[in-house]
């Protein structure tokens, strides 16, 4: 049964966008309902005045992030992958009023790099999850790095937490807030910013950097969320 029901996500666009329509209003509440603390928004928006920036997140905390683009900041495309979830996450990225780009298993490195291109070089800010949708959690791949590097757009890293959650088992171990709680969103911009030019070692040092970068946002909005 279960099997059935991944085949009729996979084909029908009315059915991602039922399921997203339940999940944004449920997480609407959550929004509405929380008591958040909000650190680095005004830094975002007001890079977003001089063109668009490029927002990286861990996926384990990406549920929010279609909600959690500020007003203000322009228009934001944010990546889905092609899979049942992936076509709710995008259904519900348009709901928010985003401009989701699935992104096709068939489709190559190279091809994906070049819609995202267009869309930055129109003025459309990018997000994306920095381990991928697949994972392995908390790995950082090379499209964050590649890019920050090829558009020279800023990068900034955002994570929410909130002190009343559900962690689904997943490989990511999402997190899934609760209404009534105490909540943080965090927006940090990578200052370090990206060569052009990187050798192998080079490469590494700043994806350990960065990895590192986006680990410290999450426990940020975390102490902020439970202290």
């Amino acid at each position: 049964m279960l099997k059935a029901f991944r085949k009729r996500l996979e084909n029908s666009e009315t059915l991602a966008a039922f399921l997203a329509g339940l999940a944004a209003r449920y997480l609407g509440v959550c929004e509405r309902t929380t008591k958040w603390t909000i650190i680095g928004r005004d830094d975002l928006v007001a890079a977003t005045q001089d063109g668009p920036v490029l927002v990286v997140m861990w996926h384990e905390r990406s549920i929010m992030g279609a909600l959690h683009w500020p007003a203000g900041a322009g228009p934001l495309s944010s990546l889905y992958a092609n899979s049942p979830i992936g076509r709710v996450s995008g259904a519900l990225q348009r709901r928010m009023g985003l401009l989701p780009m699935q992104m096709s298993d068939r489709t190559s490195n190279v091809a994906a790099s070049r819609a995202v291109l267009k869309r930055a070089r129109e003025g459309v800010s990018i997000a994306l999850t920095g381990d991928g949708p697949l994972g392995p959690a908390m790995a950082l791949k090379d499209a964050p790095l590649e890019w920050a590097r090829v558009t020279g757009m800023p990068v900034f890293a955002y994570a929410f937490s909130t002190r009343r959650f559900r962690t689904l088992d997943t490989w990511d171990r999402m997190m899934v807030p609760r209404p009534f709680g105490q909540g943080a969103k965090v927006y940090r911009r990578f200052e370090a910013g990206i060569p052009r030019k990187m050798d192998d070692a080079d490469r590494e040092a700043l994806r350990s950097r960065f990895a590192d970068f986006l680990t410290e946002t999450m426990a940020e909005a975390d102490g902020l969320a439970r202290g």
